[in-house]
């Protein structure tokens, strides 16, 4: 190990594999003292770095937090340090919290580590990312520590963001290098030349991840709402490479019971790593030993759909716009898509059964733009390539990754593959999915609550040649009963895109409780989230529903809302995938076994103990 970063502690150098199984270098400092630990019970500190960095220049925090007890572990993030990967790039920032997520799944597996017991310290884009990872993905964290978050870079350049965005669009992805000093960083000497000699430093940076940390910066910003872990922000007050105002924001919108904010008077940018920073360290080391000393943080989100931010927005979404220039203006915009609907198929096929139909996902899922003349395929794909479908054809790859995982792990157990879709629209993820693992499933039974897609999904099987093994039927998602009395009991539940479509969750509770009933014991649940969409108010003001032709109001769940009621009905999240936008998730959860009851003895067995 290099001995610039040398601590007290011996530091063990590991690697993990990521989701896309690419190797991630990370540090580990086991805890100098185990004494009152019990099974279960160790208590660790994850430390994400900055950008350009590497892990290795937060070590020195090892040390200085003083918290003996306590593991710490920092990551070498992709492309950067040790870690494998282009230097300074990534495919998109969607990968790099995701590498997050694999990285704490990693721990707890290889260390024994569970989320409940972690604390995170991320500084500037370190902080952005496990903060997009704690919305998109809801873990149960003990805490967060943001220090000088960068959700909102100063890019110096008025106008530098709309001509990045400008030129990777005409000359695709490109590197830009970062104009920050050192001396910009820390009024710390030994600091500002371990930086300027460090050979780990990357100073490119891909623009398409600086542009992608800036919008996934602004929407977890807007809604930090969604955010219930307890939270410390510190806000170096002389920075001069990120803006304080987002900072305020975030801290104002989180529904964190336990937040903080501190702004620093005269510190730089690295806020962990300034000359003074033992006020910093001071602070974060009390926040730790808080949190630490209090219950985890239970969201209790169950009600959400009763009371809360995201009701607040369903309600105002399903009333009429306010002023009368809004209701003009997407009256028009009401207009215009009628108007695409004569040339464009998929619209035309849209307005006909519903936006949110299953012959529209269909469609969707196709990709294959059809219309009248040239002008219609040319609408037609401007209507495929819109940002909600394309989170969809995302969900789809996620999905049939996720039932990938499910049948290896069924089959690596012995137990048989029986699978129930109970929403499953014209069931072409399935079966696609399938398709490319013959003979490894027994029995596939497909649902749907309309004639029209039972009928399509039929025809689909047929062409598939899947007959012998896929049935298709009309069935209720939201009938307990019927659900619970599925035969032979499914080994893989499958419900994508239905619970995005209803407010109540109390159908959602009878559904999953239905579920719960039919899948055995270690069988798995495979289910889809909308915890945010840029859209909202677009579609509830200018598309229809399926339903009736009603208007297509939706009320987001937040990802801990909906990990909330999947947990409530007996199984446990194992994996998530998220699209590198925030919109879709899909998620695979383990049935567990059903809590013991205790029988009473009877009276006679009772006296004859005695």
């Amino acid at each position: 190990m290099d001995t610039a970063y040398a601590t007290a502690r011996t530091c063990g150098e590991h690697y993990f594999s990521s989701a896309d199984a690419m190797p991630l270098f990370y540090r580990h400092w086991p805890a100098a003292t185990t004494a009152g630990h019990v099974a279960g019970s160790k208590k660790a500190i994850l430390l994400f770095h900055r950008g350009h960095e590497h892990g290795g220049r937060m070590a020195h925090l090892v040390d200085e937090l003083n918290l003996p007890d306590y593991d710490f572990f920092a990551w070498d993030a992709r492309g950067l340090g040790e870690s494998l990967g282009e230097r300074g790039a990534a495919a998109s920032f969607g990968v790099l919290v995701k590498d997050v997520d694999a990285f704490v799944r990693h721990l707890g597996t290889a260390h024994g580590i569970t989320p409940e017991n972690t604390v995170v310290i991320g500084q500037s884009f370190g902080a952005v990312t496990v903060a997009t990872w704690v919305h998109d993905y809801a873990p149960r964290l003990r805490g967060m520590v943001l220090a000088a978050p960068a959700f909102k870079i100063n890019l110096i350049v008025p106008g530098a963001r709309q001509l990045l965005a400008l030129l990777h669009q005409v000359r695709g992805n490109f590197f830009v290098k970062s104009y920050v000093k050192p001396t910009q960083l820390t009024h710390d000497p030994a600091r500002i030349k371990s930086y300027t000699h460090d050979p780990l430093i990357t100073r490119p940076i891909a623009v398409n991840v600086l542009l992608d940390v800036d919008a996934a910066a602004a929407r977890v910003v807007a809604d930090a709402a969604a955010i219930h872990v307890p939270t410390q922000v510190l806000v170096s007050g002389d920075d001069q490479v990120v803006y304080r105002e987002p900072q305020q924001a975030f801290y104002d919108n989180l529904s964190s019971a336990q937040k903080e904010l501190h702004v620093l008077d005269g510190f730089y940018h690295d806020t962990l790593g300034e000359l003074d920073r033992d006020r910093a360290v001071a602070l974060v080391r009390g926040f730790i030993k808080r949190v630490f000393a209090a219950p985890v943080a239970t969201p209790g989100l169950l009600a959400a759909d009763q009371q809360g931010f995201t009701k607040t927005e369903f309600d105002t979404l399903g009333r009429p716009a306010v002023s009368a220039l809004a209701r003009a203006y997407w009256a028009m915009s009401r207009f215009w898509i009628r108007v695409g609907g004569r040339f464009s198929a998929g619209i035309k096929q849209s307005l006909a059964t519903g936006f949110d139909s299953g012959s529209t996902l269909d469609y969707v899922y196709r990709n294959r733009r059809q219309g009248f003349s040239p002008i219609g395929r040319l609408v037609d794909g401007f209507y495929l390539n819109s940002i909600g479908w394309r989170g969809i054809r995302v969900r789809k790859t996620h999905l049939e990754r996720l039932i990938g995982q499910a049948i290896d792990r069924l089959r690596a157990a012995g137990r048989p593959v029986r699978i129930v879709d109970i929403a499953a629209g014209h069931g072409r993820y399935v079966l696609e999915a399938l398709g490319q693992r013959p003979g490894q499933v027994d029995r596939i039974l497909l649902r749907d609550y309309s004639d029209l897609n039972v009928a399509a999904g039929r025809r689909l099987i047929a062409e598939k040649g899947l007959a012998g093994v896929a049935r298709f039927e009309s069935g209720d998602a939201f009938d307990q009963a019927s659900l619970a009395a599925l035969e032979p009991r499914p080994t893989l539940a499958v419900v994508s895109g239905l619970y995005e479509l209803f407010a109540d969750n109390e159908l959602v509770r009878r559904s999953l409780a239905g579920l719960a009933e039919a899948v055995e014991p270690g069988g798995y649940l495979l289910y889809t989230n909308q915890p945010w969409h840029p859209q909202l108010e677009m579609i509830a003001r200018s598309l229809t529903s399926h339903r009736e032709g009603r208007a297509w109001v939706m009320r987001r769940r937040v990802q801990a809302e909906m990990d909330e009621l999947v947990t409530a009905a007996g199984f446990e999240k194992i994996d998530q995938l998220s699209d590198q936008w925030g919109i879709f998730s899909v998620s695979l959860a383990r049935r567990l076994p059903a809590p013991a009851t205790v029988v009473a003895a009877p009276k006679a067995a009772m006296a004859l103990a005695e």
